[in-house]
C-alpha cells in the first residue's frame, strides 16, 4: 500500500477520482467444468454458483486481476484498481477520461454502479 501512496505522489496528476464496480464478483462467469468446485448443499438440495462467489478466499484476486487486465488492455492511463474500486487520476478532462474508463470496464463485462462515481477532486 505504501508504494501506492508514493506512486499517487509522484504523479502530476491536477486532480483524482473514484469509479465503483456494481457486484463485481458477480460479473465474473464460472468456467463450467470450474462449477463442481462450488456446489454446496442447503436444505437437502445441492446448489452450484454460476458466478464467481463472494465467500471465496480466492475471489478478491481473481477479480482484482480481471479489471486490472481490463484498464491495461484498453490502454487507460493513470488507473490504480483497489479490488472493486478504480482510482484514477490525470491532467485531462475528468468526463472525457471517465467515459473511457467506463467503457472499458463495461467491455469487459463489468457494471459500473454511476451514483457511486465520486469526484474529480
Amino acid at each position: 500500500m505504501l508504494e501506492l501512496q508514493y506512486e499517487l505522489e509522484s504523479k502530476a496528476a491536477k486532480w483524482y477520482a473514484t469509479i465503483d464496480i456494481a457486484n463485481a464478483f458477480f460479473s465474473i462467469p464460472l468456467a463450467a467444468e470450474c462449477r463442481p468446485q462450488f456446489a454446496f448443499t442447503s436444505r437437502g438440495v445441492q446448489y452450484t454458483w454460476n458466478r464467481l462467489p463472494q465467500g471465496w478466499k480466492h475471489s478478491p484476486t481473481i477479480c482484482h486481476g480481471l479489471i486490472q487486465a481490463a484498464l491495461e488492455k484498453g490502454e487507460a492511463p493513470n488507473i490504480y484498481s483497489i479490488l472493486m474500486t478504480s482510482l484514477c487520476g490525470g491532467t485531462r478532462q475528468w468526463k472525457s477520461l471517465r467515459e473511457e474508463i467506463i467503457q472499458i470496464l463495461q467491455e469487459a463485462g463489468f457494471a459500473i454502479e454511476k451514483s457511486k462515481v465520486k469526484g474529480p477532486a
